[in-house]
C-alpha cells in the first residue's frame, strides 16, 4: 500500500458555511501526520470523514485503500478513533470501557493486551473506577487504550491532549512514538506547537483549505505569524497593600482521601495570579472552595472581603467564574447569554443594552450578535465567556483552564483580555497546563499532592529551580507527585 491515506479535492458545507473547501493530502503507512490550523479551520471536519461519521460534500478519500463512502464498514474495522472529546462511557469503569470496546470489534483484552499494556498498565490500578472519576490524563490513556484495542492500522486522534498538563502531555507523546514504532500509522490534530514539532510532517489548514504540508520546522516559520505569535509585554502589578484572597490552612477532604491539604497564600488586589498543578493535584478543588461552591473540611479563607465558610453568597457577587466547560447556554444568542447574565448579576435594566453594544463591539463580535452560541468557533465563545463573566465588574475572576483546546494566536488574543481586565483593577485567579501562560503571570503557586510547592514570581521560581523556562519548572515539581487522581 503506497498511502495510508488519500484526500483528493474534499470539500464539506454546513448550511451557507464552508468547512473544507478541496482538501487534498496523502499520508504515509507508518508516518506520526500532523494537521494544525486556527479555531473553526475544518480540522474536526476532515477527522470526520476520514473516519466515516461525515460524508464529503464532493471529493474523494481513502484509508488504507478503502473509499471512505463505499466501504465505511471495512474501514471501521482498520481504524482507531480518539474525538477531541472523550470517547469514553462515564458511567462504566476503566475495566468495563476496555470490555465494550473490544467487544464492539469483536476481539478481547487479552488478544490485543501487548498492544496496550504500556498505556494500560498506568491506568489498571483504577481498572474498578468509573470513567467520569478519572483525572484528565487518566481519562487521556483510557480513550488511547480503547482505540487501540483491535489493532487499528490507522489512528486518528482529534486534540487528544487537551486539558492534559504538561507531564502528563509528555508521556502521551512518548506513547505514540512506541506506537509509531509498531507500524501503526497515526494522524493527530494539535493546537500545541511543541506536540506539533514531534510529527514527521505537518498540515496547516486554515479556513477550509490546506496551505502548506512539510516538515513542522518549515511550516512552523511559514505561518509563524498564526502558529507562533511573538510572546505579550505587559508591565507587571504594582504590590497593592489590599489583599482579595486570603487563606490559611484551607483543607478538603473527601473520606479518607485528602485533596487539598493545608494550603496558605494570599493574592494582592489588581494580580493575575496562576494556580498550577498537575491533574490530580487539587487545583479545582480548592478554586471551588474559594469561589463558594464548596465547603472546606477544615482552615479559612475570605475572598473580596467575605469569610467562605458564612458569606459565601456574597462572594459570588463580588466574583467572576469561567470554567473549562464554558459556562454559557449553547441554545442561546450571543446577544441573550450576555442579557441573561447581565439580570443575574444586578446590572440596571437601562444600562444592560448600551453595555452589551459596548461589550460586542469590543471584543468583534458584534456581527454574531444574533448567532447562537453553539454555532460559534471554540475562540470566540472564550472571548464572550470571558467578557460575560466579568460584565458586572467583579473583584476578582476566577479561570479555570480558560485557553484550553484553541490555537496560540486565539491563546494571545486571550490574554490581552486578561491584561485589560487587570489594568482595570481586576484580580485575575487562573489556572493553566500552558507554562508559557503561567509567564505572563505576576506570581504563580504550583501544587502538588494538595500542598502548595512553590510560589514566587516566574522569573525567581525559574531562579530558584535553575530552570530555562516555566515548563522546566512545573517538570520538575510534577514529578514528586505521588497520587494520579483528585
Amino acid at each position: 500500500m503506497e498511502h495510508a491515506v488519500i484526500v483528493n479535492g474534499v470539500t464539506k458545507s454546513y448550511g451557507n458555511v464552508e468547512a473544507l473547501k478541496g482538501v487534498s493530502l496523502t499520508v504515509l503507512p507508518g508516518e506520526l501526520f500532523g494537521i494544525i490550523g486556527p479555531d473553526g479551520a475544518g480540522k474536526t471536519s476532515l477527522f470526520r470523514i476520514l473516519t466515516t461519521l461525515l460524508m464529503p460534500g464532493s471529493g474523494t478519500a481513502s484509508v488504507c485503500g478503502l473509499d471512505v463512502v463505499r466501504d465505511y464498514k471495512a474501514i471501521r474495522h482498520r481504524i482507531g478513533y480518539m474525538p477531541g472529546r472523550f470517547s469514553l462511557y462515564q458511567d462504566l469503569t476503566v475495566e468495563e470501557n476496555l470490555n465494550f470496546f473490544a467487544t464492539v470489534f469483536h476481539t478481547s483484552i487479552e488478544e490485543n493486551y501487548d498492544l496496550v499494556k504500556d498505556i494500560y498498565h498506568q491506568i489498571e490500578p483504577f481498572r474498578k473506577r468509573r470513567a467520569g472519576a478519572l483525572s484528565g490524563g487518566m481519562k487521556q490513556k483510557l480513550a488511547l487504550s480503547c482505540a487501540l484495542i483491535h489493532k487499528p492500522d490507522v489512528l486518528f486522534l482529534d486534540e487528544p491532549t487537551t486539558g492534559v498538563d504538561p507531564v502528563s502531555r509528555k508521556e502521551f507523546w512518548e506513547m505514540l512514538h512506541r506506537l509509531k514504532t509498531q507500524g501503526i500509522t497515526i494522524i493527530v490534530s494539535t493546537p500545541i506547537i511543541q506536540e506539533a514539532r514531534q510529527c514527521d510532517r505537518i498540515a496547516f489548514i486554515n479556513q477550509g483549505q490546506i496551505h502548506g504540508i512539510d516538515t513542522p520546522d518549515r511550516i512552523l516559520q511559514q505561518f509563524a505569524d498564526i502558529l507562533s505569535p511573538s510572546g505579550l509585554q505587559h508591565d507587571k502589578a504594582g504590590r497593592q497593600e489590599e489583599y482579595v484572597i486570603e487563606v490559611e490552612n484551607l483543607t478538603k477532604c473527601f473520606g479518607n482521601f485528602t485533596a487539598v491539604d493545608h494550603i496558605s497564600f494570599r493574592v494582592h488586589r489588581g494580580e493575575i495570579f496562576g494556580f498550577l498543578g498537575a491533574n490530580g493535584a487539587g487545583k479545582t478543588t480548592a478554586m471551588r472552595i474559594l469561589t463558594g461552591l464548596s465547603r472546606p473540611t477544615e482552615g479559612k479563607a475570605r475572598v473580596a472581603g467575605f469569610d467562605i465558610s458564612t458569606q459565601t453568597e456574597e462572594i459570588k457577587k463580588n466574583i467572576g467564574y469561567m470554567s473549562q466547560k464554558f459556562s454559557l447556554y449553547e441554545d442561546l444568542k450571543v446577544w441573550e447569554n450576555i442579557r441573561l447574565f447581565a439580570g443575574i448579576y444586578g446590572i440596571p435594566e437601562n444600562e444592560i443594552a448600551p453595555r452589551t453594544d459596548e461589550l460586542l463591539n469590543r471584543i468583534g463580535l458584534n456581527a454574531e450578535r444574533n448567532t447562537l452560541v453553539k454555532s460559534l468557533p471554540l475562540g470566540w465563545k472564550q472571548r464572550l465567556a470571558f467578557s460575560v463573566s466579568i460584565f458586572h465588574n467583579p473583584k476578582i475572576v476566577f479561570l479555570d483552564e480558560p485557553t484550553g483546546g484553541v490555537d496560540p494566536a486565539t491563546r494571545r488574543q486571550f490574554w490581552e483580555l486578561i491584561y485589560q481586565a487587570a489594568d482595570r483593577g481586576i484580580t485575575v485567579f487562573v489556572t493553566t497546563h500552558f507554562m508559557d501562560e503561567a509567564e505572563y503571570c505576576d506570581r504563580i503557586s504550583i501544587m502538588v499532592d494538595g500542598v502548595i510547592h512553590a510560589l514566587d514570581t516566574p522569573d525567581e521560581l525559574k531562579r530558584q529551580f535553575h530552570a530555562a523556562t516555566m515548563d522546566d519548572v512545573f517538570q520538575q515539581l510534577a514529578r514528586q507527585a505521588v497520587r494520579t487522581a483528585d
